[in-house]
């Protein structure tokens, strides 16, 4: 059985598969009431329209404007055209219009056939035309050009002039006088030829005409050459003035006379022009306030008339207000239309296809598979199979896309109107193609392409006739039938239409399925080779996983594109920024220890590139593409990883990430370059080439974001196994293991401190102040101990370590510490008296600075290159035992500490408190001769000089060498110091100016305390 076999009506029948309104409708009329299929849209769309009709019958209404939109197929014309039918109450083939309705049932709701048969009882004008092909050529410079078209259909209606209004009015003017037979009768006897084929030579025949007038009577010889000269002047009307004369004639008639204006295309017509938005506006509103709806206007329109013609929906909605009634056509309508008009099937090839799809559904499922998330229809089952079947359900749908998209795109002029080719008609076509073809065979989608290439511009069908004449293409030079052009076909095709169907490999597949029993693999393949010569050709590009059909204007500009110079290391550079800006965005990693405490910047580097200057890390990523020399030698890879603190990050070698940068690169190279180019001719293709180049960046970031979730990563000479998928916890869980191996010393820190734990423990006064983990272990006892044995090395070659020096050690491998580790340790080792502090010479101590001053010296940045540190050597016991001993007998003090600091600290309180004493005494000599004087001034220095010592070292030096002065003094300031406070002092005033010794001194005050005792 073959295709042509199939259907119940036979598939090479005449069928006028597009409606034109204008046309000579009676040669098509019963076919078109006959075929016609009022689908369950449509079933509403009469009720609707016909209750609205009526209600300008039996009363008056001001609502008399119907808006029929749809897109491109969608059966907008023909409901118009069945519409202008039935309101006309035309009979054809001996029945009326309506009588079509009611006999094939194509109305099943006795109200709504009840008020179709009202309007076609009506007596009824029907005014039906495309405002396009009525205007003039210059019609649309006109600011009342809607109201003169209407003004010519209106004339043409009653047989007058339409071209000429000054004629048609002169006509009219016969008419009512009953003269206009009269004159069309002596214009034939004078003329020679009948008066409707002559008028339009006006301009020839004015003679014959004023003769023709003046002899009738009708008008002086003066009056009608002023008429002739009048009427080749342009005619002026007003909106309001066309509707009173509507009205005049509806009057007229008489017996509820109706006058139906039907009008195609009107959306279009009107475009973004406001003038004629407003005259369309204007224009109803009159003829619904002189009329009261006896006068309709009735238009179509595509539905997205907002999108194809850039007027803003607010502007083209005050057109659509005065509208009242409103109906939309969907593609249902369509499918609908074409199953029941081209596809019905007879019954025994229903029945086989029935059995046929139950036999093979598995296999044609898994056939015909698209690849991308916009659902495409498939056959649902048997009976769905049997419906659709040569054809694919998805066909509808995506056809109506192209069909808008070419008009968008690929016609202009009159083909926008008049010539396109309807879905029912590329159906028809490209079933009579295939009806030769056994049971078995699928429509392809590049069928469709033939039934519409006379009506595309050669921008579009000059690539597709090269391609034939292309040796690489069509090797053969055949005339049709070429696989490699029908690849080129279905990519022209859905150019336009990637919201509806994504052109990959998979997709394209699909639409290239011919027969039910092809090998998919076989053709995929068979599709990929041909993508590729058309490649190489320059007839289509590939933007990702994407091929897009070039016109010739795109290829020129692809050319140039190509042309352009871009170094790899442009490229290497853009995929460093996709990489450290847009994917993996981390600048610092975070060692998962304390809470996030220790966060460590990093090296970013590709092929050897730095991303960024001046980066000097201890730990670094490194990703290595396709393009370097080591990517694919995994011995190299391990070797430099073992000895560079990298994370090497391997891609694999997929260039497709490169090659898209390039691209992108290569565009914004010509667009750069190109900036100031005036050609109208490529504006809109670079518009497209900046919409390219943002979708090839997209695609580049999306290939990258691939390639690094399944990169090679190596770390310190080894390929490390890294669980996790996602890109920033690959590369995360990489440096952790590189932050242990580098910084194997961050472990020293067992116990975090900050600043405010620095100022508790330099104000505690307790020795030791250990914050132990267990009994027996100091807190980041490592710690402190790496770091004295620094400063110590340092003070063994005679050196002292500035903080600054310090902390640019530990904050680096292998140590990791942060600042506030660092401070707290030098605090520590300052604290323990393990370190001693110097800064501008001067040394710095406890003595000498309080503890919130010595914190802020370790801690500000101000003193981080003056605060001077070096090991402190400690005192020995037999120092302090005499340090002590000298307090026990000069301050009457008992100190049993055994750290030094506290020994200075207390030994210098209270020398400071005794020399405020002996200052006190010395006062006392002033003017007088007291015995002692010598003692307190030897007493005075000693005194000064222990506390001008600047450190413990120094202190305990200066001690133990004046250790017999301070003896001494000791022993010789105790009975000064009681003469002066003591009851002798008054004995001493008595005998001021007696010479004694100071053993006489010592013994009267000796005595002096045995009394008291």
């Amino acid at each position: 059985m073959q295709i042509k076999d199939i259907f119940a009506k036979p598939i090479d029948r005449d069928i006028q598969g597009v409606i034109i309104v204008g046309q000579d409708e009676n040669a098509n009329a019963k076919q078109e009431l006959e075929e016609y299929v009022v689908t369950k849209e449509l079933q509403k769309h009469f009720a609707d329209f016909f209750s609205a009709y009526k209600k300008g019958i039996i009363a008056t209404t001001p609502k008399m404007g119907v808006w029929i939109s749809g897109f491109f197929g969608s059966g907008k014309s023909h409901f118009l055209k069945i519409l202008s039918y039935v309101l006309e109450n035309r009979k054809v083939a001996g029945k009326f219009a309506i009588d079509y309705f009611k006999e094939d049932k194509k109305i099943i709701d006795p109200i709504v056939l009840a008020d179709m048969q009202l309007a076609a009882d009506t007596s009824t004008d029907v005014v039906l035309f495309n405002i396009d092909s009525k205007s003039d050529s210059n019609g649309k410079q006109d600011k009342d050009a809607i109201v003169h078209v209407f003004l010519k259909v209106f004339n043409e209606m009653q047989g007058f002039c339409g071209a000429m209004p000054f004629l048609a009015d002169l006509e009219r003017r016969m008419t009512e006088e009953n003269r206009f037979v009269e004159f069309k009768q002596k214009f034939v006897a004078e003329y020679g030829e009948i008066w409707e084929d002559s008028r339009q030579d006006f301009d020839f025949i004015q003679d014959t005409i004023v003769h023709i007038l003046v002899d009738m009577n009708f008008m002086s010889e003066d009056a009608a050459r002023n008429w002739c000269e009048k009427a080749t002047q342009p005619y002026q009307i007003s909106i309001e003035e066309f509707a009173k004369r509507v009205k005049q004639y509806i009057e007229k008639k008489g017996n509820n006379h109706h006058v139906v204006f039907l009008v195609d295309e009107v959306g279009q017509y009107i475009g973004d022009d406001s003038k004629l938005m407003l005259n369309m506006q204007t224009v109803t509103e009159e003829l619904g306030k002189e009329c009261n709806g006896k006068a309709w206007v009735i238009v179509t329109s595509q539905q997205d008339i907002d999108t194809i013609t850039k007027v803003k929906g607010d502007d083209f909605s005050k057109i659509q207000g005065r509208f009242d009634t409103r109906l939309s056509l969907s593609s249902a309508n369509a499918d609908a239309v074409i199953k029941k008009r081209i596809l019905e099937k007879n019954d025994t090839a229903a029945q086989t296809l029935r059995l046929r799809y139950g036999q093979e559904n598995t296999i044609i499922k898994n056939l015909i598979v698209f690849n991308d998330p916009v659902e495409k229809k498939l056959y649902a089952d048997e009976d769905d199979f049997s419906v659709v079947y040569p054809f694919v359900p998805y066909q509808f749908n995506l056809l109506a896309g192209v069909l808008n998209s070419v008009r968008i795109h690929g016609a202009s002029g009159k083909h926008l109107s008049e010539g396109e080719r309807s879905m029912l008609a590329m159906f028809k076509e490209s079933a009579v193609e295939y009806k030769e073809q056994a049971i078995g065979t699928i429509i392809p989608f590049y069928a469709f392409y033939d039934a519409m290439e006379n009506f595309l511009d050669h921008s579009h069908r000059g690539v597709i006739q090269k391609a034939y004449d292309n040796g690489q293409v069509n090797p053969g030079k055949k005339e049709k039938d070429v696989f490699t052009v029908n690849v080129l076909k279905t990519l022209f095709m859905i150019k336009y239409c990637n919201d509806i169907c994504h052109a990959n490999l998979d997709n394209i597949t699909s639409l290239m399925i011919s027969n039910i029993e092809e090998d998919r693999i076989a053709l995929r393949a068979k599709v990929e080779e041909a993508l590729k010569v058309l490649m190489r050709q320059m007839y289509i590009q590939k933007n990702g996983d994407i091929y897009i059909f070039l016109t010739n204007e795109e290829q020129e500009i692809n050319r140039e594109i190509d042309n352009q110079n871009v170094e790899m290391a442009d490229v290497i550079n853009k995929v460093s920024e996709m990489i450290f800006e847009d994917i993996f965005t981390d600048k610092k990693y975070r060692y998962p220890v304390f809470n996030g405490r220790y966060a460590f910047s990093f090296n970013q580097k590709i092929d050897e590139y730095s991303y960024k200057s001046n980066q000097n890390y201890d730990i670094g990523v490194h990703v290595l593409t396709p393009a370097s020399e080591y990517s694919t030698d995994d011995a190299m890879l391990r070797m430099l990883s073992g000895q560079q603190k990298e994370v090497l990050v391997v891609l694999p070698d997929n260039r497709i990430f490169m090659d898209e940068i390039q691209r992108c690169l290569k565009i914004a190279r010509y667009l750069r370059s190109n900036a100031s180019s005036s050609l109208s001719t490529y504006e809109n293709i670079k518009e497209a080439k900046n919409s390219e180049m943002r979708e090839r960046g997209s695609n580049a970031k999306a290939s990258l974001t691939e390639a690094l979730e399944n990169a090679a990563i190596y770390i310190n000479g080894d390929r490390a196994q890294i669980n996790s998928k996602e890109i920033t916890g690959r590369i995360n869980d990489a440096l952790e293991k590189l932050v242990t191996a580098v910084y194997h010393k961050l472990s020293y820190i067992d116990t975090p401190m900050d600043e405010s734990k620095i100022h508790h423990m330099m104000r505690s006064s307790d020795h030791a102040m250990t914050l132990e983990l267990d009994s027996s272990k100091e807190a980041n006892e490592l710690a402190l101990n790496d770091v004295l044995q620094f400063i110590s090395g340092n003070t063994n070659n005679h050196c002292r370590t500035s903080m600054k020096t310090i902390k640019d050690r530990f904050m680096k491998a292998p140590y990791g510490f942060v600042e506030d580790d660092v401070d707290w340790l030098i605090a520590r080792l300052f604290k323990r008296g393990d370190i001693a502090f110097t800064m501008n010479g001067a040394s710095v101590t406890l003595i000498n600075k309080s503890a919130d001053e010595i914190v802020n010296l370790i801690t500000k940045k101000t003193f981080v290159e003056k605060l001077l540190m070096e090991r402190r050597i400690k005192v020995l016991e037999k120092d302090k035992k005499t340090v002590r001993d000298i307090m026990k007998e000069l301050f009457h003090y008992s100190n049993g500490s055994g750290n030094e600091d506290d020994i200075m600290n207390c030994f210098i309180k209270y020398s400071q408190k005794l020399l405020q004493n002996v200052k006190e005494i010395n006062i006392r000599y002033e003017g007088n001769a007291y015995p002692g004087q010598k003692v307190i001034r030897q007493g005075i220095q000693l005194l000064n000089d222990v506390e001008q010592t600047q450190s413990t070292q120094e202190f305990f030096r200066f001690v133990v060498a004046k250790q017999d002065d301070l003896h001494d003094f000791a022993e010789d300031f105790e009975p000064v110091q009681s003469f002066f406070e003591g009851e002798q002092k008054r004995y001493s005033i008595l005998h001021y100016d007696r010479c004694i010794s100071m053993k006489t001194v010592r013994y009267i005050l000796w005595i002096n305390h045995l009394r008291m005792l």
